[in-house]
């Protein structure tokens, strides 16, 4: 019996008998997941279509089911993705135990310059502006998007805290008003980049917002209530 051929979307043919029943189509999962990660990155949520999505993972429709289930299922994997992947400088400069707390956040944004200018993914952050407009019934994705952006504030502030406890950060310091800021800073930076700034400039920028770094142990001369630097 001559075996049944069928046409995938991209018009390559498969044959099934050579696959065996209930086994997937052979398709490289993380490669297809990163290549899915990248597009979301550079179009968003709702910018990115199905028919994108299967064409840049180089997958049917019907494997696309079977192994992510559905569009909202595989942005909620690829966003973990790429959060597995940023957090690992992210972390690993943020909570340097070998370095006082404004160095690891100099560093952090040294990395984020150079990170958001790479040329082997789009620029900036796939995390800083996604789902901030959604239509309601997308609330799910805007608030799963503000969770991320909270977290890593508060991952700031806990660095920032644990700098208050080992004398490095003065203790007068506003460490959740000192995390808002250099989260927004990052942020900011992220939007740079998408419109084309240089790493240099970003580079700048972080020099810049270090300069609000609270001062001295006590920081009583040169700190206002909120924590920063009224100096010119």
């Amino acid at each position: 019996m001559t075996p049944k051929i069928i046409t995938n979307i991209q018009g390559k043919k498969i044959d099934e008998a050579k696959r065996g029943r209930g086994r997937p189509a052979v398709f490289d999962r993380d490669v297809a997941l990163r290549e899915a990660m990248k597009l979301f990155w550079e179009r968003g949520y709702q910018g990115t279509s199905f028919d994108d999505l299967i064409a840049a993972m180089g997958i049917s429709a019907s494997s696309f089911y079977n192994s992510f289930g559905s569009k909202e299922a595989l942005y909620c994997e690829a966003t973990r993705s790429y959060l597995e992947w940023s957090g690992q400088w992210f972390f690993a400069i943020l909570n340097d135990p070998s370095i006082d707390t404004k160095t690891a956040f100099a560093r952090l944004f040294e990395a984020i310059a150079e990170e958001f200018t790479r040329g082997d993914h789009p620029l900036g952050c796939m995390i800083s502006l996604a789902g901030t407009h959604c239509p309601p019934g997308m609330s799910n994705i805007r608030d799963m998007m503000a969770e991320h952006r909270a977290f890593s504030e508060s991952a700031m502030a806990a660095r920032i805290r644990k700098g208050v406890a080992n004398g490095d950060v003065p203790e007068d310091a506003d460490c959740y008003i000192l995390a808002a800021y250099y989260s927004t800073v990052a942020r900011g930076l992220a939007v740079q980049a998408r419109d084309g700034a240089s790493r240099e400039k970003l580079a700048q920028i972080g020099r810049l917002a270090m300069s609000a770094w609270p001062a001295g142990k006590s920081g009583r001369s040169k700190l206002g209530g909120n924590g920063f630097s009224h100096d010119p």
